[in-house]
């Protein structure tokens, strides 16, 4: 039986909440005759058990240093150096479309025009990879003709920045693949800094269309199989 792995950053200092949410979320993952696992690199022990036949889908919003350099140093030493990794959520050819629908219903929510509606990208942003950035930059340029801001938590221009003086109708959209330290402590703070009266969305990766879109990978993945 085909077997995937999906994997996600996790939270260092608390590992146990994340690992238990990409587990629940693998359960969720409509794709019947194969076995789908969770772990996070942030949990010791979650890669034992993967072998090079495993196909790895990396829960990341970017093709960064993680995806690159530190998920394949992991998967080595866990005795799986071959086994292949598909490209990470962010990539997903969908999202933006994601994006767009689920900044659709927030405005209709709110009886706002979405083509009125400032929208601010809350990303992650990295000093170590310039990829993060550039994804985030792209959902914007794939969100035209809506007015989009851009704002980082490790970078500049960092998110409270970014955030300050917005209008009252605008959109957070977190750009991020789960709800870790991140989202649930950075970022709200950020905004409260900023003084930001908007309204902020859940992140993205937590959107009901995500495990389908995974399943979507997968299944495209083991048809490329020779």
């Amino acid at each position: 039986m085909p077997r995937a792995l999906i994997v996600a950053h996790g939270q260092p200092g608390d590992p146990a909440p994340q690992q238990a949410a990409i587990e629940a979320l693998a359960a969720r993952i409509p794709l019947p005759g194969v076995t789908i696992r969770g772990a996070t690199l942030a949990m010791p022990g979650a890669l034992d058990g993967a072998d090079d036949a495993m196909l790895v889908y990396p829960l990341f919003m970017a093709a960064g240093w993680f995806t690159r350099s530190e998920l394949p140093r992991r998967l080595a030493l866990a005795g799986a150096p071959k086994a292949r990794i598909l490209p990470p959520f962010g990539a997903d050819p969908g999202l933006p479309a994601l994006a767009r629908r689920l900044l659709s219903q927030a405005a209709a929510a709110q009886g706002w025009a979405l083509d009125e509606t400032h929208v601010l990208l809350a990303a992650h942003g990295s000093g170590r990879s310039r990829a993060p950035a550039e994804a985030a930059r792209k959902m914007a340029a794939d969100l035209a003709p809506l007015t989009v801001t851009c704002g980082f938590i490790e970078e500049p221009p960092r998110l409270a920045e970014a955030a300050r003086a917005l209008p009252a109708r605008t959109l957070c959209l977190p750009l991020f693949a789960t709800s870790a330290g991140h989202v649930t402590d950075d970022l709200p703070q950020a905004l409260a800094e900023a003084g930001f009266r908007g309204i902020t969305l859940p992140p993205i990766g937590l959107a009901p269309e995500v495990p389908a879109m995974i399943a979507a990978s997968i299944r495209a993945a083991l048809t490329e199989r020779p």
